[in-house]
C-alpha cells in the first residue's frame, strides 16, 4: 500500500488539552480513512525505540520524557498520496512558521508539543504504523 498510508500519533498536549476530537475532525475532513486507531500511553522505553532515529541528539531525553508524559492517539490513516497530503495538513514541526489552518498551527503549543506526529516518508510510516499495530488490528 506504498504511498496510501501514514501514521500519526496525536500528541500528549493535545489529548490532554482535549484537542482530540478537533484534530480527528480535520484528519476525516481532509479524505483520509482511519484504518486503525488506539489511544494507549508510552513508557520510556516505548518511547525512546519508537524516536530511535534521534537517539544521540540533544532533543532525544526529552522527547522521550515528554512523549511518555500522558495518553497518545496513535492511528494508521488511508488515502491516495497520504504522506505527503498529511505533511501539509499538519504543518510544519515549528506552530509559528506552520500555515493557517493546519493542524499545527491550531493545537500546537511548542515545537516539542507540536500537537501531531506524521510520518516524513512511505517507509517510515509502515515502520511507524507497525510499531502500534499489526495487520490484524486495521479495520
Amino acid at each position: 500500500m506504498a504511498n496510501n498510508i501514514t501514521f500519526t500519533m496525536i500528541k500528549p498536549d493535545a489529548v490532554a488539552a482535549g484537542n482530540s476530537g478537533a484534530i480527528i475532525k480535520m484528519i476525516e475532513e481532509a479524505g483520509y480513512r482511519i484504518v486503525a486507531a488506539k489511544k494507549t500511553i508510552l513508557t520510556p522505553a516505548h518511547a525512546g525505540q519508537f524516536y530511535e532515529v534521534h537517539k544521540g541528539r540533544p532533543f532525544y531525553n526529552d522527547l522521550c520524557k515528554y512523549m511518555s508524559s500522558g495518553p497518545v492517539i496513535a492511528m494508521v490513516l488511508e488515502k491516495d498520496n497520504a504522506v505527503e497530503d498529511f505533511r501539509k495538513l499538519i504543518g510544519s514541526t515549528n506552530p509559528a512558521e506552520a500555515a493557517e489552518g493546519t493542524i499545527r498551527k491550531l493545537f500546537a503549543k511548542s515545537i516539542e508539543a507540536n500537537a501531531v506526529h506524521g510520518s516524513d516518508s512511505d517507509a517510515n510510516a509502515a515502520i511507524e504504523s507497525s510499531f502500534f499495530f499489526s495487520m490484524t488490528e486495521r479495520f
